[in-house]
């Protein structure tokens, strides 16, 4: 049985349309309010219509010394172009793309985490240097 850590994929976000993008400074102060972008499909788009799409991006935080993982942010995308005329008919549609903000006191690495509706879960990190 794999564990569910083994399920996630990754790759390079300039060639495959599924991975999250983070965005942000590599340093910031202790304590200081700065944003988190993550966007799926930066360089190479993400469909974003009734049978395919992004259903959501998680962040989480884990601090370098630190022995536990922050869940900073749940991003939910629930409107695809779904309407009783048919799919891709809808009036509303959500982009999977979400920005947060945060504050650290310790540096580590901020995750990003995705889910495709047809390719399943993805993956990135960067570190993050507190000053």
């Amino acid at each position: 049985m794999k564990k569910f850590g083994d399920i996630f994929q990754s790759a390079d976000w300039k060639t495959e349309k599924h991975v999250p993008l983070i965005e942000c400074r590599a340093s910031v102060k202790s304590g200081e309010l700065f944003d988190i972008k993550v966007t799926i499909g930066k360089e190479v788009a993400h469909p974003n219509t009734t049978d395919h799409h992004i259903r959501w991006i998680q962040v989480f935080f884990q601090p370098r010394e630190g022995k536990f993982t922050y869940h900073l942010a749940n991003c939910e995308f629930t409107a695809h172009g779904e309407a009783v005329e048919g799919a891709d008919k809808g009036p509303a549609y959500t982009h999977h793309s979400a920005t947060i903000t945060a504050k650290l006191n310790q540096p580590g690495t901020v995750y990003a985490l995705s889910l495709c509706n047809i390719h399943g879960l993805w993956e990135n990190s960067t570190e993050i240097k507190v000053e």
